[in-house]
């Protein structure tokens, strides 16, 4: 279903039909009412499904493709859940197992994985961040491919709010929440009036990055080019409301599909497919087959029903008719039960003149 122009849209993530909301898609609100992923995390998904397999397909479509290999950094258990159903993918977290720290990351791991996502993370990694980037530059192999946002401006430079990091620790003396950090030349500092993604004293934001300075950051590390994802995909609600804080995808090298398994995918689903179409054949013919049986069935019904129906109302027929002629053989009765009693009457009287004759013959009575 083309879903452009519409009021709906689909979930690249969870794959469900949604409406689009009345005001309009939000960078992080909460947009898909089954898995509830914003505009800004389908966009992350839109663009790793573009430079992974060059069109924009939702997780559910995706081919099983278990030869590439990627992490996570914090993603979401249902974005997270539904890649590692499809590709050989860890989500990671900084403070859980499975960790990883991107400013140290295990040297074994250098030239591992086809992608990497990391979805608002890089705002709050302890600087130098230039040793980040290149840690995730040395991750990938070399046809591999960074996704990522964070929150950025377009004018100016990368603002650091804490320059000198080194030992840092948060502390909420009388309820107010502070950064205390001691600098490399042992220098004690405090910080008011911090900044917190995902609500006070969850993760506190180290900085504010701008396009420009993402770009160099990206390039100085290594990255041969750095694609800003602006353009829409009204299909599956990717909608920017802003120019900036856009997903963003930093390649090593031009990447190449892995053509012998996005066929054996092919095949594999046209097989698939092709049983399914089958199975069709075979539940479309038992359903014909039943339908038929039904119609058989209830004209064989119908048949009998009005065959019953006929013989009940001729026997209706038959019944009055036996009524009427019951009800004329009663009057008939009747009338000759008066007749009868008439002829005794009659009979009675005759008897009794004849006996006062003789009587008066024979001189009995005068």
């Amino acid at each position: 279903m083309n879903f452009s122009g519409s009021g709906k849209f689909l979930c690249n993530i969870c794959g469900a039909e949604s409406a689009r909301p009345d005001g309009g898609f939000e960078r992080e609100g909460a947009s898909c009412p089954k898995c509830h992923s914003s505009s800004r995390v389908r966009g992350v998904v839109a663009l790793l499904s573009r430079e992974l397999l060059g069109a924009h397909l939702t997780l559910p479509e995706f081919p099983a493709m278990k030869s590439i290999c990627g992490i996570g950094m914090s993603d979401s258990a249902e974005l997270a859940e539904k890649l590692a159903e499809k590709l050989d993918y860890t989500n990671t977290f900084y403070h859980q197992a499975p960790r990883f720290d991107v400013v140290n990351p295990d040297p074994a791991d250098f030239g591992r994985y086809d992608f990497i996502l990391t979805s608002e993370v890089m705002e709050h990694v302890p600087p130098p961040i230039e040793q980040s980037f290149a840690n995730l530059f040395r991750l990938l192999k070399p046809d591999g491919v960074l996704i990522m946002t964070t929150p950025y401006t377009l004018g100016g430079i990368t603002r650091e709010h804490f320059p000198e990091l080194h030992e840092f620790a948060l502390a909420s003396p009388g309820g107010k929440t502070v950064l205390i950090n001691r600098r490399r030349d042992g220098t004690l500092e405090t910080f008011e009036n911090l900044v917190f993604h995902g609500g006070p004293g969850s993760t506190v934001e180290i900085r504010v990055f701008t396009e420009e300075s993402l770009r160099d950051n990206l390039l100085s590390a290594g990255f041969s080019s750095v694609h800003i994802a602006s353009d829409n995909v009204p299909e599956f609600g990717v909608e920017h409301a802003e120019t900036w804080s856009l997903p963003i995808a930093a390649r090593k090298l031009p990447y190449r599909a892995p053509v012998g398994e996005l066929a054996r995918a092919y095949v594999q689903i046209c097989r698939r497919n092709k049983h399914l179409e089958e199975d069709l054949a075979r539940l479309q013919s038992d359903y014909d087959a039943y339908v038929q049986s039904h119609n058989d069935f209830a004209e064989k019904l119908t048949a009998e029903s009005k065959e019953r129906l006929d013989w009940g109302t001729s026997l209706e027929r038959e019944l009055t008719a036996r009524t009427e002629w019951a009800k004329r053989l009663d009057s008939e009765i009747e009338a000759l039960r008066a007749r009868l009693e008439a002829v005794g009457a009659e009979k009675a009287a005759t008897e009794a003149r004849l006996w006062t004759r003789i009587g008066r013959k024979l001189g009995m009575i005068s």
